[in-house]
């Protein structure tokens, strides 16, 4: 089975606590200096933490979304090429039956009614065996495309998460602005995932 998607959030963790240990002494130092008046020393590094938490959660739902989407893949692989296996197996006895039947025909004898039953049989076993097997292979396709869109929508998040710790850690709005902007298309493509 594929590996999960996992989204690495404990460097992300680290520096929002930091960000925000610093957020809370800057505020403390204000209310000192202010007076004991409370205002938010740094409001960037919230806006920034809050954001880069909803991506975390969207990342995770996504990842966890992207995973399931491949083991369905390779479950329904496995299940076409059981059926793929059980039609072989029909086939290599119509073959067999089919010699019989010509070689008989070749020494001069007749086959019975039940080995011409018995071929019909296989042929129209193998005709559904057949058309479950195609269509276990094109749900199998279908998981697949699904776990690309969505793994994509996961590997944006985790570039936007990453762009959000730089800005906290270089106080550029720019960075976080392009993080959200990755976060958008991540959410763009979960939302394809989804539907």
């Amino acid at each position: 089975m594929p590996e999960e998607i996992e989204v690495p959030t404990e460097h992300l963790h680290e520096t929002l606590n930091e960000a925000a240990h610093e957020s809370s002494h800057g505020a403390d130092h204000g209310r000192r200096h202010a007076g004991g008046a409370a205002h938010e020393a740094n409001p960037f590094n919230m806006r920034v933490a809050l954001t880069t938490a909803l991506l975390a959660v969207i990342a995770a739902v996504a990842a966890l979304l992207a995973g399931h989407a491949a083991n369905e893949a390779v479950l329904e692989q496995i299940d076409a090429a059981n059926e793929w296996s059980h039609y072989q197996s029909k086939s290599i006895k119509a073959t067999v039956l089919a010699s019989k039947v010509e070689l008989l025909g070749n020494l001069g004898k007749t086959s019975s009614e039940k080995d011409a039953a018995k071929l019909a049989e296989y042929d129209h076993d193998m005709e559904k065996l057949k058309t479950a097997a195609e269509r276990k292979e094109a749900d199998s396709a279908a998981h697949m495309r699904h776990h690309v869109v969505l793994a994509r929508s996961v590997t944006f998040f985790q570039i936007a998460i990453a762009l959000a710790a730089i800005a906290v850690l270089t106080k550029k709005s720019g960075l976080w602005v392009g993080s959200l902007a990755l976060g958008v298309t991540g959410a763009v493509f979960f939302a394809i995932g989804l539907f």
